[in-house]
């Protein structure tokens, strides 16, 4: 049975520990290409923040709720954009679908925990500091996220900038 077509609708997911190291995957499709957590809804009523977890838990292996990452340290930044579809993506979602909605969170960590990765879309994952980070990256709007990452932290009062 073939795969139901994806949703337009996505979660992009900045990970960070206290000290601005941001956690990137290089995708299986797509070698060198660095990026934050993302995925599309499964269901169009599944709410954001539980696929913005969902990704992350299938991606790397952290599972929000955790003992030591708490449901709050996942933060929806209310924030998102729209964005043209790479073409050579377009066959995953249903025929004549070109825009994707991308919504921003941020999750921190305690620290640079070991990751366990989707083997079948991600090959290797790096910590950087938050500007190497988004230099690394091959988004812009992955690239906007993590740069915009200390103001976000600063404005919640969480973390420590460096």
């Amino acid at each position: 049975m073939p795969k139901p077509p994806k949703i337009p609708e996505s979660v992009l997911v900045v990970i960070f520990t206290p000290e601005l190291d941001v956690l990137l995957i290089e995708r299986a499709d797509r070698p060198a290409l660095w990026q934050s957590v993302t995925g599309a809804r499964n269901d169009p009523d599944e709410p954001f923040a539980q696929t913005a977890a969902r990704e992350v838990a299938e991606e790397t292996g952290i599972i929000v709720g955790a003992q030591t990452v708490p449901r709050d340290a996942l933060v929806d930044w209310h924030h998102q954009i729209r964005f043209e579809i790479f073409p050579e993506w377009r066959h995953r979602y249903a025929e004549g679908v070109t825009i994707n909605t991308e919504h921003w969170f941020s999750l921190q960590v305690p620290r640079r925990l070991e990751v366990t990765l989707a083997p079948r879309e991600h090959t290797a994952h790096i910590w950087l500091p938050y500007v190497e980070a988004a230099a690394k990256c091959f988004s812009w709007s992955n690239r906007d996220a993590i740069l915009q990452l200390p103001a976000r932290v600063s404005a919640r009062g969480e973390g420590r900038l460096v």
